[in-house]
């Protein structure tokens, strides 16, 4: 039989067969998709809802108008910053129950940064004995710009005889930064106005800050304030911020509150962030007056030992400490640092060491800050101190006697190493 060679024929080559297996076939489903962009088009504040925020915007204007008078063209900007001092739900409130409110906040606040400090009479006595009684009046930042003013005044009249007054400044900028003070004297939260951040720029940026009006700046606002100067400013010129500006504020609120607010308190915490600023505007000048009271120096004394701080600053700051006139703050303060356990160089054992041997022959009683001073640096670094200091220091002891912290400063100098003594060989 022949082969039926028809049967076997292909109908399709194998190359379109192959091409047409791996080929996607179009399928006769349909996707139903949501327009998206028509339904974000569609999409609105609810009636509610927008009634209530301009009912909120219009009040908010008619309080700002009532206060500052009819928005005009010339404090339009004004204005607009007074908007920005926080949510509309403080802005609506009085502002003598703003402050009380503030002022519960932060002392609740700043109890979790240091004890509520309660001071014996007695104590705060001891402490006075050892306080200066003729100091000269702080310094403010009003009293060295007026200084200065009238330094330059008296050069341009030595130097141009026809003119006899300093060159002043623009009276437009002058206007633009009191109304900046303004804001800053009712600044709860929020953003600085943007003419105040360019003042730490400027070359005369102590006179431009003096219109602001410090004096009256809100807690929040010179927390604010710190923050913008430890950012821009160099060691030298926060230091004189610190010392002009911030001091003499956290020291006036201590006084009359006698506790130290909470922004004003986080304040000094943000100008650890140059400790050689702090310690040179605010530390070593409240030393060197001799005026610090017991609370003052418990309260930074406790911002100390939070606080990391470099060696090599702390060291600088123990050695200043030692060599100035004594005063109780200097116990508080070097008593926080011995806390702090540092390495520290020989100079500056040695001018402590010095600074305890002083009061050998002071037939003043020494107050209990003194000898708990003494006790912690004794328990520190008493394999730190030579032999010889080792036996002045007990000599100190017969001298300057405490019932119960004296017999523990000697038993600390009796059972340890001193640094200069051999070492023994060891057996072979």
């Amino acid at each position: 039989m022949g082969k039926d060679k028809k049967g076997k024929k292909r109908s399709t080559g194998l190359t379109e067969d192959i091409l047409e297996s791996k080929s996607v076939r179009p399928s006769g489903r349909t996707k139903q998709r949501k327009d998206r962009q028509g339904e974000s088009e569609d999409t609105f504040v609810e009636e509610k809802l927008s009634r209530k925020i301009l009912e909120q915007a219009r009040k908010q204007q008619d309080e700002l108008e009532a206060e500052f008078g009819v928005a005009s063209g010339s404090n339009k900007s004004l204005k607009t910053a007074q908007t920005r001092l926080g949510p509309p739900e403080l802005q609506n409130l009085d502002a003598d129950e703003l402050e009380s409110d503030e002022d519960d906040a932060a002392s609740v606040a700043s109890e979790q940064f240091y004890e509520n400090i309660e001071v014996d009479e007695e104590d705060e006595q001891a402490f006075e004995v050892f306080m200066s009684k003729d100091t000269p009046a702080r310094r403010t930042l009003a009293d060295v710009i007026m200084e200065k003013i009238r330094d330059k005044k008296t050069e341009i009249e030595s130097q141009m005889s026809e003119r006899s007054t300093a060159p002043q400044m623009d009276e437009r900028l002058v206007e633009v930064f009191r109304g900046v003070g303004q804001i800053l004297a009712k600044y709860r939260s929020g953003k600085l106005p943007k003419a105040f951040k360019v003042i730490p720029s400027l070359s005369n940026w102590e006179e431009v800050l003096y219109i602001t009006e410090p004096e009256r700046w809100t807690a929040a606002a010179m927390f604010q304030a710190t923050r913008t100067f430890v950012s821009n400013l160099n060691v030298k010129m926060a230091q004189r911020f610190f010392n002009l500006v911030l001091l003499p504020r956290v020291r006036d609120d201590i006084t009359e509150y006698k506790r130290l607010n909470y922004h004003l308190y986080m304040a000094l915490n943000k100008a650890l962030f140059k400790p050689a600023a702090f310690f040179k505007g605010i530390l070593l000048p409240l030393c060197e007056s001799r005026t610090c009271t017991l609370r003052e120096a418990i309260i930074i004394g406790s911002l100390i030992s939070k606080t990391s701080i470099p060696v090599l600053h702390s060291s600088a700051a123990m050695l200043k400490i030692a060599e100035m006139d004594y005063s109780g703050a200097n116990s508080i303060f070097l008593r926080h640092f011995f806390d702090k356990k540092y390495a520290l160089p020989y100079r500056v054992i040695d001018a402590v060491v010095y600074h305890f041997l002083r009061f050998l022959s002071d037939k003043r009683i020494l107050p209990v800050l003194w000898h708990q001073s003494l006790l912690t640096f004794v328990q520190r670094y008493k394999e730190d101190v030579s032999s010889e200091q080792k036996d002045a220091l007990m000599e100190l002891c017969r001298a300057q006697v405490h019932d119960q912290i004296t017999p523990e400063v000697r038993r600390e100098l009796s059972h340890s190493k001193s640094r200069d003594a051999e070492i023994e060989p060891m057996d072979v």
